[in-house]
């Protein structure tokens, strides 16, 4: 089960753009994922005229090491780690180390 998925609220918490807030847009392996609105790069693009593409320079978002992200936990505002524990039912939930509220029900 992974700790981060996407669709999740997320901080960076280290590197360039350290205090952005995004949502996880893709997985992109076992150790990276893409957030939105941080880790941008400019990229010059060549037009591709059989698709229709025009070139130019296009912003984008590259892939971040999931150890430099962190769940956003709305009770406390703050970044927060991630555990797992199984329920009675047998269910694998997550769920915030600082207070125990489990996020995915």
């Amino acid at each position: 089960m992974r700790k981060i998925r996407k669709g999740d609220d997320v901080i960076v918490i280290t590197g360039r753009d350290k205090g952005k807030r995004g949502t996880v847009l893709r997985i992109v392996d076992a150790d990276h994922v893409v957030v939105e609105g941080a880790n941008r790069v400019k990229k010059h693009q060549r037009p591709i005229p059989m698709k229709g593409i025009t070139g130019g320079i296009v912003d984008k978002e590259m892939p971040l090491p999931v150890s430099n992200v962190a769940l956003f936990n709305p009770g406390t505002k703050k970044a927060d780690r991630v555990g797992i524990r199984s329920l009675e039912d047998g269910r694998r939930v997550r769920y915030f180390k600082s207070n125990g509220e489990v996020i995915d029900v």
